[in-house]
């Protein structure tokens, strides 16, 4: 058993000896830093955008399912029968209304790219224009679905929508790309040639990266009958329903899956030819997409800890080798196998703890330089993996030190004398 002062002294002895190699030190640990900076840097933005689904979801709210006569996340090329489905109508939409379960449904049609998230259209005020504007048809029901918060004036009513008024509400980018810090109320904009009054205004939404522009902020929401007027052949509606609460959304939604194979005649051994999504889906179909992403991140970042690893075990093998006579002259006057062993152990993980630390410093730095190269870009510190990632520093030191710290334990004291 090693006394607590004997091993006070031999630590000691480690530090000083990476002490009087400063340079080889630096370089022998560059590997962990590197390794430990991408994964405190890596985990960081990925626990960042976590949080920001999260709270995206949580603003979406709990209790709303979708529906759409398409899967909804649809990799690949559609089959047959999914390219023969027919649409869903206002109609679906309106028999919703009077399940039991069901608070608020809104049928809604949009204009943008999919595969982008944008819009495809110029909204017009005056000499100004907004660039790809998502044009959004909506029931009057749909603020209560979505609890659209207002910045200002009002949503339109089931009046507007009945007799096709030419009223608009408008996201916060497209506000202030046409009005800057003017009043947009009762203001007229242009919509591929027919002018439209403003009567609202939509907070600023959060966005899934941070402090960027939501795509959904350039947006403007009319009437779903005056969508239609602008735009007849749209038909893919999807179907938001707001459930009763968030533990009545199986009964909700196996209300709406029987109401709509009875309405579209599926037949009892046939499967849905709908889909029906809720927002925890999107929390889940996040984490399966970023899943693989992340591990392989954090697999790419373990090879700089174990490039560092083989870096250690090098040196330390070198320091044996020059450091033989001295081995010998410690075994002559009395220093024991476990006391070499100890000293080596100890310099290769004190050093690849100061690597550790170093590298805690340098993921830091990233972190907080994230933001200012993109600003769009969430990224927040978990104290779990920065103890990770100075844990692993350390590991490193103890599985790569350990061969180098043997070998020079079981150095025959006379010949280490001899070694020139």
């Amino acid at each position: 058993m090693v006394r607590k002062d004997e091993f006070a002294e031999i630590a000691q002895m480690a530090t000083d000896t990476i002490r009087g190699n400063k340079l080889r030190s630096a370089l022998t640990v560059l590997g962990i830093v590197i390794g430990v900076g991408v994964v405190i840097g890596v985990s960081s933005i990925g626990r960042g955008l976590d949080d920001n689904v999260r709270d995206l979801v949580a603003s979406i709210g709990s209790n709303v399912i979708f529906v759409f006569h398409l899967d909804f996340f649809t990799f690949g090329r559609m089959t047959d029968e999914m390219r023969m489905r027919k649409e869903l109508t206002y109609d679906d939409a309106l028999a919703m209304q009077d399940l039991p379960h069901i608070k608020a449904v809104n049928a809604g049609l949009r204009i943008f790219r999919p595969e982008l998230g944008i819009g495809t259209y110029s909204v017009k005020y005056r000499d100004k224009k907004a660039r790809h504007t998502i044009i959004e048809g909506d029931m009057a029901s749909a603020k209560d679905v979505f609890d659209l918060p207002m910045a200002s004036g009002r949503w339109f009513s089931d009046f507007d929508d009945e007799h096709h008024a030419s009223v608009v509400i408008i996201g916060y980018a497209t506000q202030h790309e046409l009005f800057g810090d003017q009043d947009p109320l009762g203001k007229e904009i242009n919509i591929e040639g027919r002018l439209f009054a403003v009567i609202g205004t939509v907070q600023k939404i959060k966005s899934v990266f941070g402090g960027g522009n939501d795509p959904n902020d350039n947006r403007v929401f009319l009437p779903l009958k005056t969508f239609k007027t602008l735009h007849p052949e749209m038909k893919q509606h999807i179907i938001s329903v707001k459930a009763t609460s968030h533990d009545d959304m199986p009964k909700a939604m196996d209300e709406i899956r029987e109401l709509l194979r009875r309405r579209r005649k599926v037949a009892f051994d046939k499967p849905d030819n709908f889909a029906i999504m809720t927002s925890d889906s999107i929390s889940d179909v996040w984490t399966q997409l970023t899943g693989a992403l992340f591990v392989g991140m954090f697999a790419i970042s373990s090879v700089g800890l174990i490039v560092g690893g083989v870096g250690v075990m090098n040196i330390m093998l070198v320091s044996v080798t020059e450091r033989t006579r001295e081995i010998g002259v410690r075994k002559a006057i009395g220093a024991r196998k476990r006391d070499i062993l100890l000293q080596f152990t100890l310099e290769a993980i004190i050093l690849t703890a100061i690597g550790g630390v170093i590298g805690v410093l340098f993921g830091a730095i990233v972190v907080g330089a994230i933001p200012m190269v993109w600003p769009s870009l969430p990224a927040r510190m978990s104290m779990f993996w920065v103890t990770f990632g100075f844990c692993s520093a350390a590991g490193v030191g103890l599985v790569f030190g350990i061969y180098p710290a043997w070998k020079a334990a079981n150095l025959d004291p006379i010949e280490s004398l001899r070694y020139e």
